[in-house]
């Protein structure tokens, strides 16, 4: 005999979509770097975080080198930058690039020792533990010398933030490493695992890194890696496979937004399916990256492209 549904069956029901409707949730975060290069930029990055903090987003990542590499990386210039990223409405999470310290050493830039102008960048960015913008967010610091290595949450989602220049992670022009990256390299890996660690321990959805330099994964794929990026693409992969969450990587450094899926299996050599990349805009091209995190969804992470100025239809 064929049951007919009751009123109270249906109204029944409809509730109990309407709880699983109510308890879905996503979160929202945007991406930017590389910029400003140029005076354009310069007078233009306000108004794309303030086109930004009309998406309402948690906060703003941006993925290193705030200047051109061929400006002089002087105190006056970076303390200018810090300021006109510690005016966005909303809190703002920074990442060292190349640009405002390892290739300060040039003679356009100024001949600065990079160590130095690394400090004085932690004095200006990383004196405390939060984020920029008129409105902070607290974040967690790795302990020790690297006060730029921060870490937070978001939803189901852990970020960390790295201090990885490109083009070669400030490995030296020589066979052998400089004596900055044999310092920092250990750091760096070793904040990267902890995040890991964490993430599987609190059974997170997710994991997010940011960092400025582009890792080469085109040839670490085809093994001839760099080898500033050797160690850190050889732990991101053994630790994704190791995951049973999704990763996402943003960086800068190239100035060619994409989004791909470029991580091999160390074993199989084949893409890591739960592992994302993201290169966010870059001079001459401005723009940013919205990242919409759903955990109700079998990819948690959705990706919403926005160029700067909008074009117009």
């Amino acid at each position: 005999m064929k049951r007919v549904r009751t009123g109270r069956g249906l109204l029944a029901a409809a509730g109990l979509l309407l709880a699983c409707t109510l308890q879905a949730e996503t979160w929202r975060f945007a991406a930017i770097g590389d910029t400003p290069y140029s005076s354009h930029e310069l007078r233009e990055l306000p108004r794309m975080l303030a086109d930004i903090a009309a998406e309402h987003p948690a906060f703003i990542v941006h993925a290193g080198d705030i200047k051109s590499s061929r400006e002089v990386c002087s105190d006056a210039l970076l303390a200018a930058r810090r300021d006109l990223l510690d005016a966005s409405p909303v809190p703002l999470i920074y990442v060292p690039g190349d640009n405002e310290w390892t290739d300060c050493r040039h003679l356009p830039a100024g001949k600065f020792d990079p160590l130095e102008r690394l400090q004085k960048l932690r004095q200006l960015f990383f004196a405390a533990p939060r984020s920029l913008g008129r409105s902070v967010l607290p974040l967690e610091r790795q302990p020790g010398d690297y006060p730029e290595h921060l870490r937070w949450r978001l939803g189901p989602v852990l970020f960390i933030s790295l201090n990885v220049p490109g083009p070669n992670n400030h490995f030296g022009l020589g066979v052998e490493p400089s004596a900055e990256f044999v310092a920092r390299n250990p750091a760096v890996i070793d904040w990267l695992r902890q995040g890991f660690a964490v993430a599987r321990r609190e059974r997170l959805a997710g994991i997010v890194i940011v960092m400025q330099g582009n890792p080469a994964f085109r040839h670490h794929a085809a093994g001839l890696p760099h080898a500033g990026y050797r160690e850190l693409l050889d732990t991101l992969s053994q630790e994704t496979v190791a995951f049973g969450g999704q990763v996402l990587l943003i960086h800068g450094d190239s100035h060619w937004q994409r989004i791909d899926q470029p991580l091999r299996d160390p074993l199989t050599r084949l893409p890591l399916s739960s592992f994302t990349r993201l290169e966010t805009f870059g001079y001459p091209f401005m723009g940013w990256v919205k990242v919409i995190i759903d955990d109700q969804q079998p990819k948690l992470f959705r990706f919403e492209v926005h160029p700067h100025p909008r074009r117009l239809p």
